[in-house]
């Protein structure tokens, strides 16, 4: 099956008007999970989004998804099967995407052919070719495409950012993102000769190649197998990545990376590592990174947050800046003497709800500048969660090109740049 309906650059954006600062931005949700009842709930708060419709391969999440915007909203949305129904409904002005890492880009790349607007959740994309397709398709038709990396649109974080690059800490020479969060084994389970009922298994794998149905590789857990997901870093630690490349003040990515860890302690089905350490060097500043899914403590004045630490160290020439989901403390001096003490207290400090209405504010405006976190930035974040799983799995330091985002010299690696698609779920070379 092939896209039915494919517009071209001129008539996508022949189509396009500067909304009006009071219209509403109608949005259809793809993807009705956990994540995706975040996005209905986030979405309902926000003045400009109207929610139109919902579209999920499993029924039993769409009929959950009727019912809870209707509860949130006082309206019933439309309901899809297939996201190509969405892309085709000429009444949808946006998309938002809380799907399966290895159906972002695929998705992304064909809502921009049919004109719609995307939020996409992060990662951005399942490999780094991908990453380059979805900017490539956002700019060829006019599309805003704002990646889920909420923390660009989270005051304090904003805030936190400014002071570094002003210099509260001096020089900047290394951003740490840390992301110890407790996860349990996730066990064994047999592959099924069908899926059940009301789950269209064909069109959750999409890109992927077709197997069994497992339970294990469906749901949540899906992140933990490589056909489908790129482990925690990918999962969490593509935020503290993120903040880290921002907090270094740097937009491209590094000429080398070293990665390393394993699973260790369970012994299940999970593919991805659950202790992983990857370090980035851009030349002039160094980036760091750690994940680990077992007991941990806290670590380098980050708090212990809910049986969790997660969040960035930044190392300066006068001092240290920690900051995390809810707020930063900066230390200056040999003797660490804590200067600046910035702790929100609010529940909700780290909302998703300002990055989506930020997107929303793009939508009207058709500025690319206004986005938070546009494609370009999503892509290169999630390109560092990839740099790390080939260094990792290929067993190596690697060095990279950034300008042509190839390894040197290393056919291997670069094998793991994209991946074969199965038909007809292909990601084309020319979007």
């Amino acid at each position: 099956m092939t896209r039915r309906t494919l517009l071209t650059a001129a008539s996508v954006l022949s189509t396009t008007q500067v909304r009006g600062a009071n219209e509403r931005v109608n949005v259809t949700l793809v993807g009705l999970g956990g994540r995706g009842q975040d996005h209905a709930k986030f979405y309902s708060e926000v003045a400009t989004a109207n929610i139109t419709g919902v579209c999920d391969v499993n029924q039993a999440a769409r009929e959950r998804g009727v019912a809870m915007i209707e509860k949130l909203t006082g309206r019933k949305p439309k309901e899809y099967t297939d996201m190509r129904q969405v892309f085709d409904d000429k009444s949808v002005d946006a998309v938002s995407l809380a799907i399966p890492n290895h159906w972002h880009a695929l998705a992304t790349i064909w809502a921009c052919q049919a004109g719609k607007d995307v939020y996409c959740e992060k990662p951005a994309s399942h490999n780094i070719f991908e990453g380059r397709q979805m900017t490539a398709a956002a700019r060829k038709y006019g599309r805003m495409v704002q990646v889920g990396s909420q923390s660009r649109s989270i005051a304090h974080k904003i805030e936190g950012i400014k002071l570094l690059h002003e210099g509260v800490i001096g020089k900047v020479y290394l951003a740490k993102g840390l992301c110890y969060k407790r996860r349990k084994s996730i066990g064994r389970k047999p592959d099924l000769s069908t899926p059940p009922p009301g789950v269209d298994w064909d069109k959750f794998l999409g890109p992927a190649p077709m197997r069994p149905f497992n339970e294990l590789r469906f749901a949540y857990n899906w992140h933990w197998f490589w056909d489908t997901g790129n482990g925690d870093i990918g999962n969490q630690g593509v935020h503290e990545m993120d903040i880290a490349r921002w907090g270094l003040g740097k937009t491209d990515l590094p000429k080398s990376v070293y990665s390393f860890g394993g699973k260790f302690v369970y012994d299940d089905a999970q593919e991805t590592p659950n202790t992983q350490t990857a370090i980035f060097d851009y030349g002039d500043v160094q980036m760091e990174f750690e994940v680990r899914g077992l007991l941990t403590p806290e670590e380098g004045k980050l708090p212990f947050r809910n049986g969790h630490t997660i969040g960035n160290i930044f190392f300066g020439s006068e001092g240290v800046m920690v900051m995390d989901l809810m707020g930063y403390q900066v230390y200056k001096g040999e003797e660490h003497q804590k200067v600046m003490d910035v702790n929100y207290k609010e529940k909700r400090a780290w909302d998703t709800a300002p990055h989506m209405a930020n997107f929303l504010e793009a939508v009207k405006s058709r500025k690319v500048s206004d986005l938070h976190a546009d494609i370009e930035s999503g892509a290169n974040a999630a390109a560092l969660c990839h740099m790390a799983n080939i260094s990792y799995r290929t067993g190596r330091k690697l060095t990279f090109d950034p300008q042509a985002l190839r390894f040197t010299n290393d056919n291997e690696a670069n094998k793991h740049l994209t991946r074969d698609y199965r038909k007809p779920y292909v990601v084309p070379e020319k979007v």
